[in-house]
C-alpha cells in the first residue's frame, strides 16, 4: 500500500512556466533565473526541457562530487534513515567524526565550530577574533566573505556594502597580493588579518608565492591572528585540501590561527565549518555563539562521504590533471589574454569586455559557465569532471566565443 500523497513537483512544467512561477513566489535577491533545473548525473545537468548542459560551475565551486553521486545519495538517505537532525545539546558520531577528519587535514590540533554556509563560518570567525580583547580586522581588497551584515563588512565590493551601510566597523582594506601594504596596515591593534588565498568571486585571483607567508610572518609579530577564508578553495578544489597547502600556489609551510570552509565540503547539502587551531581554538566559551542546525547528523554524514570519495577515487589528483587540460583548452583561442588559477580553480581574461555574453552563447551551446567582471569568467566545476567533458568545451569554445564577439574577431 503506498503511503499519502505529498505536495508534488509538476513533471510537465517547462522552463518557461517555472520562471513566471518563480517571479511571482520568490523575492527578487538574484535576478530571473537562466533555467530551470530537475536532474543531474556526474557534471551535466538537465533542464525542464530536456536540454543537457554541462556545468563548469558546480554550484559555484559547491559540488564536489557532481550531481546524484551515489556515495553521496547513499550517505545522506542511510543517515535520513537513523537521524536527521538534533539541538547541539547533545553530540552525534557524524558532527565528532567529521571535525576530527577536518583538524586530520589541515594537520593542527584545533576546534572547529559547524555552521550551515560560509557566511556562517565567516561570522563565527569574526566573533572568535572579538575574543582576543582587540576589534580591527585587516582584509584585503577584492575579497568576498559573505552577505550577512558581519560578513558584509569584510566584503570589498561597494555594490554589495553600499545599500546596507553602516557596517560593523574597524575593518580597514588594503591591495591583495600586497604583503607591503599588509604589513603597513598591520599593528597590536588588529585582532586577526582575513585573506583568501585564491580569491575567488573577483575572477580566480592568484597572489605571489610569498603572500601567505610574508602574512604569517606580519601577523606573528603583531599577535594578530591569521585568517583564511577556504570557503571556495579548499576541500580539494586547487588540488590539496586546503589551498595553503598547495605547493603551486604557496611557497612554503603556512599554519593560519583559523580557516574557514563551506561549499563544496558536503558536495551541496548545507554546512559551513569555522576551524580554530591552538588557542585559538578555545576562546569561544559555553554561549558565546550558536546554530540550531549547524553540524547536523545529516549534512555531517554527506560531508564525510564527501572526504571519503575524494580520497578513495583520487580527486585531489584529478583536480590537478584535469584543471591542466581545461586551462590548455581555454588558452588555446587568442581572445583569452590570461588563464589563471590551480586544479580546477580556474580563472580567465578575455580580450573585450564580453563575458557575459560568453555566459549567454555557453549556455545556448550547452555549458553552464560564469562571468566574475565584464572580461573575467572563473570555471569550477566538479571534481569527477572528465576528459571528454573538457574535450566537449574544447570543441565548443572558440564557437562560444565568436558568437560573444557578434560572429568575429576583434
Amino acid at each position: 500500500m503506498s503511503g499519502p500523497e505529498s505536495p508534488s513537483v509538476d513533471p510537465t512544467g517547462t522552463t518557461t512556466g517555472w520562471g513566471a512561477r518563480y517571479a511571482d513566489a520568490l523575492m527578487n535577491a538574484f535576478g530571473p533565473p537562466k533555467t530551470t533545473l530537475v536532474s543531474g548525473h556526474g557534471a551535466r545537468v538537465v533542464d525542464a526541457d530536456g536540454k543537457e548542459y554541462l556545468d563548469l560551475l558546480g554550484g559555484i565551486a559547491v559540488n564536489t562530487l557532481g550531481h546524484a553521486h551515489p556515495a553521496l545519495v547513499r550517505a545522506v538517505s542511510e543517515q535520513a534513515g537513523r537521524l536527521v537532525h538534533v539541538s547541539n545539546f547533545f553530540a552525534t558520531p557524524p558532527q565528532v567524526t567529521l571535525a576530527e577528519r577536518l583538524l586530520g587535514l589541515l594537520g593542527s590540533e584545533g576546534r572547529v565550530f559547524f555552521a550551515n554556509s560560509g557566511t556562517e563560518a565567516n561570522e563565527a570567525a569574526f566573533k572568535l577574533t572579538r575574543r582576543t580583547g582587540r576589534t580591527r580586522v585587516v582584509v584585503a581588497e577584492g575579497g568576498f566573505h559573505g552577505r550577512t551584515m558581519g560578513a558584509l563588512a569584510l566584503t570589498s565590493k561597494e555594490a554589495y556594502r553600499t545599500p546596507f551601510a553602516p557596517l560593523p566597523g574597524e575593518v580597514v582594506f588594503v591591495p591583495y597580493g600586497d604583503a607591503d601594504a599588509l604589513a603597513a596596515a598591520v599593528d597590536q591593534s588588529v585582532a586577526a588579518v582575513l585573506l583568501e588565498p585564491v580569491q575567488g568571486e573577483a575572477g580566480v585571483v592568484v597572489p605571489p608565492a610569498d603572500y601567505l607567508l610574508r602574512a604569517r610572518q606580519i601577523t606573528h609579530a603583531a599577535g594578530a591572528l591569521l585568517w583564511l577564508d577556504e570557503v571556495q578553495t579548499g576541500i580539494g578544489r586547487t588540488g590539496t585540501w586546503f589551498a595553503h597547502q598547495n605547493p603551486a600556489l604557496v611557497a612554503g609551510e603556512v599554519v593560519p590561527d583559523i580557516v574557514t570552509l563551506a561549499k563544496g565540503l558536503a558536495g551541496g547539502v548545507p554546512i559551513g565549518a569555522c576551524i580554530a587551531t591552538g588557542g585559538a581554538g578555545k576562546l569561544f566559551d559555553p554561549g558565546n555563539h550558536g546554530t540550531t542546525f549547524g553540524g547536523n547528523p545529516l549534512a555531517a554524514a554527506a560531508a564525510l562521504a564527501v572526504l571519503d570519495t575524494v580520497e578513495g577515487d583520487g580527486l585531489l589528483e584529478r583536480s590537478v590533471t584535469t584543471g591542466e587540460r581545461l586551462r590548455g583548452a581555454l588558452a588555446a583561442d587568442d581572445r583569452v589574454t590570461e588563464v589563471r588559477g590551480a586544479g580546477l580553480m580556474v580563472g580567465l581574461t578575455l580580450a573585450a569586455e564580453v563575458a557575459a555574453e560568453a555566459v549567454v552563447a555557453g549556455q545556448d551551446a550547452g555549458f553552464i559557465l560564469n562571468a566574475t567582471g565584464p572580461d573575467r569568467m572563473r570555471f569550477v566545476p566538479p571534481l569527477v569532471l572528465t576528459d571528454a567533458d573538457v574535450d566537449a568545451l574544447a570543441a565548443a569554445w572558440s564557437g562560444i566565443l565568436d558568437s560573444a564577439w557578434g560572429g568575429g574577431s576583434p
